[in-house]
């Protein structure tokens, strides 16, 4: 979850590298360091804080290729300059740059320390330089100086190498943890993420695990750790990318995340091009791989995400209920292998991830496809781990989503959801008349997404009241009870407010006991067959003096709620989608209220790759 960015060629590596740290900072921003072989020798500088902080300390004299530079979401050893990458051995000749975990680093430090070795930080990271140098100094080169490091090394890890007496040459390597190469003329790039480098190239290679490569201006070379694997000897040929991860501006808004939430309509205007077929009345979802005897033998869907992904995947686990008549549920990714799952043939596994390389569900994914199971993908990141790893799936084309906040690709998330639900209710028993429906109100859903941002004003309003209270409830009922998850994460993200979601009905059965004046609580109250029992709740919660504001698709009366967000309907499948989006403009204008770093919240990080 931290930022790589390497570099070497023809160029001055510190400018672009530097512009790389900064496309990559969503992914960590706890320090910032970079490494460059100079005339002099190595050269390294790195700064708590955030890349900005780096770039202005920088020596204006600094010049050098190659080069390769880090931002850090913290795991191992607290946010600080000597804890901050890039980690060099004792004599200053190697630099690593590392995302992921060394999960033996204690053994490894024991064994440095006893041959002498003094280490100064508190990473499990630092171990890996000094493994490096020691094969070095065995007299391997730098790749197999690195292959016989790494062979050591039991975690995960996305590394780039540079050595001061190799300064032609950047060597990078990958287990668990992304990493994609970028091939330009007489130029290579390596990255956690394109977008680091998709300025100057949208040719790029993306890197298996156990991959190790040797970048040098004429060329690339990729072989692999593991023994007789695929790409031992032969060089996969460059794709080139979307142009669409290049919208990475933020395009005169305040923040990434208000950028985002206003992105929508075209979001899913996006993620439905081309997969609607009027003509049937269904979604035609090629990239899933199954015909239609295939679907039909689907005796169960499996959901599994983490975070956002995870309750978009219970949206999507009643959408299939509701739609294909098939049982479907969701479950956190990061529990699902712990528990030793029993894995159906007949079931259908769906990965939901906005990056692709969510560590825990690509292990579950692993877990599963190792057990015989069957998977496909809802993921953002054309080319990312999971996509990969899937036999099919459904990309959400959202373009790049740079808050930590997800907004924008949790919304595709259940757009894709309710496609996958309406292709496989058109295969069994869902009728014509029912998928019209659907694809009509799917087509609306731009045209009444914007219809909900018209109503930012009032809602900052309201978010500013909600912001001066410490805790929150969040309640809903069915297809409102993963809505009011989410909307109670989102508020947790960014606004650092503790709040709470409870199916609406559970209320009573405990939760109740916090309700008063100082504990106000947000309702999804949609307009649908538990709208009574909904109105019921709100009566109990206002007659024991807790604040209401609900979001629902009528005014509700001063009896039941003090204020009410109304939005306009859809079809009851797809209601959740416009009565989240109220949500998650209140969680960003109480955060801005409260004078929040909105696109940084502490602890938190974008595309979590350790687990």
């Amino acid at each position: 979850m931290c930022g790589i960015v390497a570099y070497v060629g023809r160029q001055d590596a510190v400018p672009v590298l530097v512009e790389g740290l900064r496309r990559l900072e969503y992914r960590g921003y706890d320090s910032a360091g970079i490494a460059v072989v100079t005339s002099r020798g190595l050269a390294v500088h790195k700064t708590t804080g955030v890349v900005e902080e780096l770039a202005s300390t920088l020596p204006k004299r600094l010049k050098g290729t190659p080069g390769i530079a880090h931002t850090r979401w913290a795991t191992h050893g607290e946010p600080s300059d000597v804890n901050a990458h890039p980690h060099t051995d004792a004599e200053g000749r190697v630099a690593v740059v590392h995302n992921g975990i060394v999960e033996n680093a204690a053994e490894l430090r024991a064994k440095l320390e006893a041959e002498g070795v003094t280490l100064v930080s508190a990473t499990d990271s630092e171990v890996i330089p000094h493994l490096v140098a020691a094969q070095l100094r065995a007299g391997h080169d730098l790749a197999g100086a690195v292959r016989a490091a790494l062979g050591q090394v039991v975690g995960t890890y996305g590394i780039a190498v540079v050595d001061a007496q190799t300064p032609d040459e950047i060597v990078v390597a990958r287990h668990g943890s992304p990493l994609v190469l970028g091939i330009g003329e007489r130029e290579l790039f390596a990255a956690s993420d394109v977008t680091a480098f998709v300025r100057h190239t949208r040719q790029v290679v993306h890197l298996e695990d156990g991959d190790i490569a040797v970048l040098s201006p004429g060329g690339y070379r990729i072989t692999t750790t593991r023994p007789g694997g695929r790409r031992d000897g032969r060089t996969p040929q460059p794709q080139t990318v979307d142009p669409e991860v290049a919208e990475h501006d933020i395009d005169g808004h305040p923040h990434f995340m208000h950028k985002e939430i206003f992105e929508q309509p075209r979001t899913v205007a996006r993620a439905l091009l081309g997969r609607l077929d009027e003509r049937f009345a269904t979604a035609h979802l090629g990239g899933l791989g199954l015909d239609a005897r295939e679907t039909r033998e689907i005796a169960r869907v499996h959901f599994l995400g983490c975070g956002s992904a995870y309750y978009a995947g219970e949206a999507g686990a009643q959408l299939v209920e509701s739609l294909a008549r098939i049982p479907a549920r969701a479950e956190a990714a990061s529990e699902f292998r712990y528990r030793n799952p029993v894995i159906e043939p007949d079931t259908l596994y769906v990965a939901v991830s906005q990056s692709g390389e969510t560590a825990d569900t690509i292990a579950a994914v692993q877990e599963l496809q190792r057990k015989g199971g069957r998977a496909i993908g809802i993921v953002n990141v054309v080319g990312s781990t999971i996509a990969r790893e899937c036999g099919g799936g459904i990309y959400l084309h959202a373009g790049p989503e740079v808050s930590v906040a997800s907004t924008k690709a949790y919304t595709a998330m259940y757009v894709a959801s309710a496609l996958l639900a309406l292709h496989l209710g058109r295969v069994r028993d869902l009728s014509h008349a029912d998928g019209r429906r659907l694809v009509e109100a799917l087509q609306a859903l731009p045209d009444q997404i914007e219809e909900v941002l018209a109503g930012e004003a009032r809602i900052a309003e309201l978010a500013a009241r909600l912001a001066t209270h410490q805790n929150v409830m969040f309640v809903g009922r069915v297809r409102g009870w993963p809505v009011a998850r989410e909307g109670a994460q989102k508020l947790k993200e960014v606004s650092y407010l503790h709040a709470e979601a409870y199916p609406a009905a559970e209320l009573k059965h405990g939760p109740l006991a916090l309700i008063g004046p100082d504990v106000p609580t947000v309702a999804v109250v949609p307009d649908d067959d538990v709208l009574a029992k909904n109105l019921s709740t709100l009566a109990e919660i206002r007659t024991r003096h807790g604040a209401v504001l609900a979001v629902a698709h009528r005014e509700l009366g001063a009896d039941v709620a003090d204020d009410t967000i109304v939005v306009p309907r859809s079809e009851p499948e797809l209601d959740p989608i416009l009565l989240g989006i109220p949500l998650q403009l209140l969680a960003y204008h109480a955060a801005v209220h409260l004078g929040r770093d909105l696109d940084r919240p502490r602890n938190l990080a974008k595309s979590v790759t350790v687990e």
